[in-house]
Order: structure tokens, then sequence, then C-alpha cells
């Protein structure tokens, strides 16, 4: 009979609250960056996720990423509602098959919740919501199958230790697609759009940084061996140093190119780093997650005037450059920095190759899945709110509320 770990579970469980707090951070740091008329509609956004979109994975979502394989595309359903998973041990953990579930599903809930920062002060809160549960269905859960429930891009070697992959490419682009789509918000580039209370979003952003500490370290799901702790402290020590580095690189471009240090794109430049790192934050050393959370970091501030003045795309608190673009940016760095595989370390093109295939595949997905979606939904109530609503505000239209009164 096997024999439970008490200090794998207790491990992956507290990983799991640390990865939980990580989404009511995430309304926060975009509740921070809105202006104030929309405040609480962006925030309720990533709150009422936590809560339909953990029935939607306990319902249908974990068997479609952890079933077994079917053709390498999806699971199958023979965990559906979470069947036989009740008193399953883990082989090789020795964990609850259910502790597993709950650290899963916070990954789960927080991937839709990115998106909401791309389409704030414009979209309908209903439409989003069922926006929301048809792309984790469709596109999150048979993403997750593929990187993390044995599917093709597994099969093909492509790695992503804690969701660079899964979770930051998916929702970013997406993110990015539906800016498209919805359109600009009014008065864009005719009036200012300052964010209404950075204090705010620094109090979420270290939340963020904090949980982070669950989520690329908990993703190791054991704690118990000698070997386990290794890889925990070195995953923590990588990550922290990523999003040190990705701060600091954003400050400094950030000065350098408008002439003032900026809080808001510093705060955005650990992210970017966080976000560069998670794929490979296992497979770096020290130095390389420096030069990841640096590379980001930098690319962000570019990405971010790129997108809003260039293609002039209204992208309002930056989420597709720090997670689409430098959850793309750091996936393929990992193929050059990973210390066994990567290409700067003797290891070839072949993994390189598998990283830039497996973000290829990803962005696609997540661009024209995003797509038909927004479109189809569209088509049967329209997405975007009357200009009367978005110029007064969605948080009294929507929700009959104020955030300041």
């Amino acid at each position: 009979m096997v024999t439970i770990d008490t200090g794998n579970t207790a491990w992956v469980l507290v990983a799991a609250t640390l990865v939980f707090f990580m989404t009511p951070g995430l309304a926060l740091f975009y509740g921070g960056m809105e202006r104030s008329k929309n405040v609480l509609n962006t925030i309720m956004e990533s709150f009422f996720l936590i809560g339909v979109v953990s029935v939607e994975f306990m319902l249908i979502g974990y068997t479609l990423i952890f079933g077994s394989d079917v053709d390498g595309v999806i699971g199958n359903l023979d965990k559906i509602g979470l069947i036989g998973t009740q008193n399953n041990i883990m082989d090789g953990v020795n964990i609850p098959e259910m502790a597993f579930v709950a650290f899963q599903c916070m990954f789960a809930v927080i991937t839709p919740a990115i998106m909401s920062g791309s389409i704030t002060g414009r979209m309908r809160f209903a439409p989003f919501v069922v926006f929301s549960v048809i792309w984790s269905l469709l596109v999150y859960n048979t993403m997750a199958h593929w990187v993390w429930g044995g599917g093709f891009l597994a099969q093909l070697g492509a790695l992503d230790f804690a969701g660079g992959l899964v979770i930051h490419i998916l929702s970013g682009v997406s993110g990015l697609v539906l800016c498209l789509l919805l359109g600009r918000r009014r008065g864009y580039g005719r009036m200012p759009m300052l964010p209404h209370h950075l204090p705010m979003t620094v109090l979420g952003g270290a939340i963020l940084w904090f949980g982070w500490f669950g989520f690329n370290p908990g993703s190791q799901l054991a704690a118990a061996t000698g070997t386990d702790q290794t890889v925990i402290s070195h995953v923590f020590l990588t990550t922290n140093l990523a999003a040190c580095a990705g701060g600091f690189f954003a400050l400094t471009a950030s000065w350098i190119k408008y002439g003032k240090p900026s809080l808001s794109l510093t705060l955005n430049g650990v992210l970017a780093g966080l976000v560069g790192v998670t794929a490979g934050c296992d497979l770096v050393s020290p130095f390389g997650a420096v030069m990841i959370g640096a590379i980001c970091g930098i690319v962000m501030i570019f990405s971010v005037d790129f997108i809003d003045h260039i293609l002039k795309i209204d992208d309002p608190v930056g989420a597709s450059s720090v997670h689409g673009v430098c959850g793309c940016l750091g996936t393929i760095l990992t193929g050059l920095f990973a210390t066994e595989e990567g290409l700067l370390y003797g290891g070839g093109y072949n993994f390189l190759l598998a990283q830039l295939f497996g973000t290829t595949v990803v962005g696609c997905w997540a661009a024209g899945m995003g797509y038909l979606i927004f479109k189809g939904l569209d088509k049967i109530h329209g997405l975007r709110v009357p200009n009367r609503i978005e110029e007064e505000g969605l948080d009294i239209y929507e929700h009959g509320e104020s955030a300041y009164n």
C-alpha cells in the first residue's frame, strides 16, 4: 500500500494557496491601473472567475487535461467530475490526487483572469464571463493537455515547468486579439487615461510576486527529498532573480526612453521577468535567470510602446506585452540558457527548435480560437458596452455600485 507523503502534500497545498492568492492580487493590480469609474468591474472580472472556472475545472477541465491521452490531442473522460481521484495517491510524489487537482485548479483560474486586463472599460460583464468559460473549456484545457497532460507538444520535447507556454502566452495572445476586435476605448489617444490608484497596483504587484513563489517552486510537486529541496531552492532563486532583473532594467529603460523612472512600467517589468523565467525556471542558472529577466524587462518597454503607438491597439495595462510577448520570449530563451540542453551550453539546436515550435503552436492556437469564440459570441449578443455606458463608467451600469462615494 502506498503511503501518503505528508511533507509533499503540505507543500503542494501551501503552493496552491499561494497561487490562489495571485488572482485577487491580479484584480488589485489591474484595478489600480484602470480609471476610477471602471475599477469595480475590473476587479470583479478576476474575482468571479475564481468561482466559475473552479467549477468548470472540477466538472470537465481536469479530465480533459489529465485524463488518459487520446492521440496526443486531449484527455479522455475517465476523470469527469473528478471520478476516481478522491482516494487516489499519485505515483512518484505520493500525494493525494485531490491535492494536485487543487493546485492545477488555481492555474486554470488565473489564466483567463490575465486576459481581463486587456478589455477593461469596454466589454460587458456577462459576455466576458461566457467568453472566459468557453475559452477555458476549449482553449486552455486543450493546450494544457498538449504540454502537461502528455499531449503532442510534450511528446515533441517542448518543456514548460510552470506555465510560460500554457498560461502566459495563451492568455497574452488571446488578450491581444480581444483588444483588436473590441476596438479602442472612446477618447483613446485624445485624452489622458491614467491609472487611478497606483498604490493599489503596487499592492497587487507585490501579491503577485509573493504568489509566484508558489506558482514556480510549487510545480516541483514534492519537497521531501534532498533532490526536491534542491530544485525548489533553485527555482525560488531563479524566479526572484528574474523578477529583480526585469524590474531594474524596465526602470532603467523607461528612464532613458521617457526621461523619468516610471513606477507602473517598473511593476510591469517585474512581472515581465517573472513571466519570462516561468517556463524554464528549473533549467536555467541564476545567471541565465538574470539575463532572461533583463531581456524581458527591456523588451516589454518597447513592446508596450509598439502596440500602443505603432499598431494603435488599446491594451490598457500592457497585459499582451507582459504575458504574451515576454511569455514567448522567455520560452524561447530557455532554449538558449538551459544549462543541460540549451544552445549556449552546447546542447545543440533540438531543444531550442522544440521551444520555438511550441511557442508558435500556442500563439496560433490562442489567436485563432480567441478570434472564433469572440466572433461567435459577438453575433449572438454584442460584447462591447454602448457608448454612453463606456463614457460614464461600467461600475454603476454593470454592477450598480461605485468604488468611491
